[in-house]
């Protein structure tokens, strides 16, 4: 083995992992498209068009996975769509 690979296979062993989690959003029949769009680009962070996007994955599908991270970071984003009426959870 050179001495090169033997560095990279180092660098590989140390990389930290961090967990990541995911907020997904649960179709329901009382919310508008209108309203789960504005409540993903506020709480999320989405542009119009990924709101958009995800409003209509749940809908056809029932579930969509919103956003994407560490647990911390997704508490308090998951936090304002329950609030907003929305249905969703940290998995």
């Amino acid at each position: 083995m050179s001495t090169k690979e033997k560095v990279s296979e180092e660098l590989l062993l140390d990389e930290e992992t961090v967990k990541q989690n995911e907020i997904v959003l649960f179709n329901d029949e009382v919310n508008t498209f209108d309203h789960v769009i504005e409540t993903l680009i506020m709480a999320c962070d989405h542009t119009p068009e990924q709101a958009e996007q995800c409003s209509l994955i749940v809908h056809y599908n029932g579930k969509c996975t919103v956003k994407t991270g560490e647990y911390n970071d997704l508490k308090p984003r998951c936090s304002k769509l329950l609030n907003a009426g929305l249905s969703a959870e940290i998995v």
